[in-house]
């Protein structure tokens, strides 16, 4: 019995290292939280007489995933109008000179209730130094196309619940994973949605003529699994993992929704392994089941960390 009692001693004292009391996880996210405050203006146009407005969560561009939202209006008439075709090409340019991309909606969706298009955009980097974004739009307006451009400034993602990861799967294919929701995940069983995507590679490198879409083009990956293992890797914790999960799958949204249970608040580490349409891994190796407090735990090749 005393044998008992000190080991049950000893997993408390390790407990209560890894509380809230150690880290106040809650105020560390609370200010830098985003999506609450709606859309807003991010950047404007006004060229080639049109008035064009990109909105996103809290008027401003974050590294990883950004819901678009474009507004398009004549300049003489002041009113909005549907145009044949919208489209969107983020790049950016490094010291070097060198253009990539990352996965968007290239042809926008227009929205018949308030008159604005709407997209995506996912960002793998941030504006620094070596890293000069700008947003290309072509507005294809009956018998005329007309193109703009604007720079822009892309920020950390302050929130580590929508953080990224970009790699190289096993069929040579390179691959984004997004995290959408949750935004703010609550202690129990939360939805989480992320998106995936697949870099098309283009059938010639030269390009026809700059911006050309070909050699930035992107796509949802379509009916692939993404295995969820979520545990918490700090020596403190042991690994541990949580009851009813369920792996991420594919929504008629093209985005891919599944389960996560976190049964308290700390560090996570979402570990994955991605499947493709016939069961074959492209990514992603299984974690250890041991319980192992005291050591920093095994992670998945593939894997996002969060925290709330």
């Amino acid at each position: 019995m005393k044998r008992l009692l000190i080991v049950l001693a000893a997993m408390c004292l390790m407990l209560a290292s890894c509380t809230k009391a150690k880290t106040d996880y809650e105020g560390e996210i609370k200010p830098i939280t985003p999506g609450e405050s709606g859309f807003k203006e991010a950047v404007s146009i006004k060229e080639a007489g049109y008035e064009i407005s990109i909105l996103t969560e809290n008027g401003a561009f974050y590294k990883g995933y950004n819901e678009l939202k474009i507004n398009v209006v004549n300049a003489q008439s002041k009113k909005k109008f549907k145009a044949a075709e919208v489209s969107l090409l983020p790049i950016s340019t490094d010291a070097k000179g060198s253009k990539f991309s990352g996965p968007h909606l290239y042809n926008l969706k227009f929205n018949e209730s308030d008159e604005s298009y709407s997209g995506y955009a996912v960002f793998p980097e941030v504006s620094a130094n070596q890293f000069n974004w700008k947003i290309y739009l072509k507005i294809n307006e009956a018998a005329k196309i007309v193109k703009v451009n604007k720079e822009i400034k892309v920020q950390e993602q302050t929130n580590k619940n929508l953080n990224m990861t970009s790699f190289i799967g096993n069929d040579y294919e390179q691959y984004w994973i997004a995290l959408i929701s949750p935004r703010n995940p609550k202690v129990g069983e939360n939805d989480i949605v992320a998106g995936i995507y697949k870099y098309n590679k283009p059938n010639t490198a030269i390009a026809a003529e700059f911006p050309d879409e070909t050699q930035f083009s992107f796509s949802e990956a379509k009916d692939y699994v993404l295995q969820l293992d979520p545990r918490m890797p700090e020596p403190s914790m042991g690994n541990h993992s949580s009851p009813n999960n369920k792996d991420l799958i594919q929504g008629d949204d093209g985005l891919y929704h599944g389960v996560v249970n976190y049964t308290m608040t700390g560090n996570w580490t979402l570990n994955f392994i991605m499947q493709n349409q016939v069961g074959k891994i492209l990514k992603g190796t299984i974690v250890p089941t041991t319980f192992t407090p005291g050591v920093e735990g095994v992670k998945s090749e593939l894997h996002i960390d969060i925290l709330f």
